[in-house]
């Protein structure tokens, strides 16, 4: 995702009451996403990784409207020729484009001058639908996946947009919850290690940077059976977790010195507690919840500090393939999402926070970037960022698999980033 479009897709639906059930799907969730915003709340930009709402609204238009009805739709016109230069994001071959951390100055098109833009283009496509080439219907089954991670990135951007302002408004109120019993302590889930095979075996839809499967090497390890919960990470804080280099990788340490951090985004002490800013607003942080919002950093420092260490992805992904996706806490429609409280019970690896590997994201062997414009999508990337698993609160439902890579820079934590640990045996 790594806060902008990153990959590509490798299968389509052939069945058109199905391709079009699921475009007509989520272009509706993005436009309830967005409902309760204003114009001015879907303008202004919060930071250089984060955009607009009205941007991302526009962006994944313009990917239907350029990769699928311009080029596969004889006789399209754009909606507006101007328009590209705006929404488009990196892609070189498309030529120039508006700056990435100058969106937030895109006051005009309007937000429901956004919103005609969609309608127009999901009208053209669902006409043409019927008669689109194989590789055209390809597209359009990539650019839902594309949105459903702007559906994430639209999110998380408007709650990083929502805590710089003063009043801190709820995007969705939503009654307060009684705070559950901590969990016991962590289990471990332990594997002899030998050869496996990870990456995407090719049934259904996946992302090129998912494959080609392979093979590696495990040596005998365990994984935490929960993620950490924010009880663990107070206790962190509370031992000078942020305040003893011993912890921490040397750019790490250097990110928490420059920036001044203390605990992770979105936490506020206020009188002698803990509280956390989310989309329902300020509220006392659940000591049973699992911990978010941390930075690859962050989740290295814990590690050490808890005698462990982050689990590789060839380690993550081994375990996690005994259970089953569908089971996680997802964004299924527009309302308050947060990571559920830890519970005693069946492991869960799927929904809830993206769990941050120590493995850093780089092509499979044998990867190959497609030709063309879509090619850009992922492989370009490949520099610099640490590998996500498991999805989130804020991923929409059936859009995550064992093998899914996300990715972020080492410092990014305005996703819904967590942590689950690793140790050798």
């Amino acid at each position: 995702m790594a806060g902008e479009d990153t990959q590509q897709v490798t299968c389509v639906d052939r069945d058109d009451s199905g391709l079009l059930d699921r475009f007509t799907a989520v272009r509706d969730l993005s436009l309830a996403l967005a409902a309760p915003l204003s114009d001015a709340d879907a303008t202004v930009q919060s930071m250089p990784d984060a955009s607009p709402a009205k941007w991302h609204l526009a962006h994944t238009t313009w990917f239907f409207e350029t990769f699928i009805l311009r080029d596969s739709v004889e006789g399209y016109r754009l909606h507006d020729d101007r328009w590209p230069f705006l929404f488009n994001s990196y892609y070189e071959a498309e030529g120039k484009r508006h700056a990435r951390d100058r969106r937030g100055m895109v006051t005009r098109p309007t937000l429901d001058e956004v919103r005609a833009y969609r309608a127009h283009v999901d009208a053209a496509l669902v006409a043409a639908l019927p008669s689109l080439a194989p590789a055209a219907r390809t597209l359009v089954e990539l650019g839902c996946h594309h949105e459903e991670q702007h559906q994430e990135l639209l999110v998380t951007d408007i709650l990083h947009l929502f805590a710089e302002n003063p009043l801190e408004p709820a995007l969705w109120p939503a009654p307060r919850k009684v705070p559950v019993a901590m969990p016991g302590p962590m289990g471990w889930i332990e594997h002899r290690g030998g050869i496996t095979e990870i990456g995407h075996d090719g049934d259904g839809f996946a992302f090129d940077c998912e494959a080609p499967r392979h093979r590696a090497l495990l040596h005998p390890y365990a994984l935490a059976d929960r993620t950490v919960t924010n009880g663990e990470w107070a206790a962190f804080i509370d031992d000078g977790g942020y305040r003893d280099a011993r912890h921490w990788l040397a750019d790490g340490w250097a990110w928490v010195k420059a920036a001044g951090i203390e605990a992770p985004l979105y936490w506020e002490r206020q009188d002698g507690h803990w509280t956390r800013f989310g989309l329902d607003g300020r509220r006392a942080i659940d000591p049973a919840a699992p911990v978010t919002h941390v930075s690859f950093f962050e989740a290295d420092a814990y590690a050490s500090w808890a005698g462990a260490r982050l689990p590789t992805e060839a380690e993550w992904e081994t375990v996690a393939s005994a259970y089953d996706p569908s089971a996680g806490n997802y964004m299924d429609r527009a309302g308050p999402v947060e990571p559920r409280p830890a519970a005693d019970g069946a492991p869960a690896f799927f929904g809830d926070v993206w769990e941050w590997t120590g493995s850093a994201y780089r092509p499979y062997p044998g990867f190959a970037a497609a030709e063309g414009a879509v090619g850009e999508y992922n492989g370009k990337f490949m520099s610099g960022q640490f590998i996500l698993r498991g999805g989130s609160c804020a991923t929409p439902p059936g859009h995550v698999r064992a093998s899914y890579r996300n990715f972020f820079y080492p410092h990014q934590r305005w996703q819904f980033t967590g942590v689950r640990l690793a140790k050798d045996i």
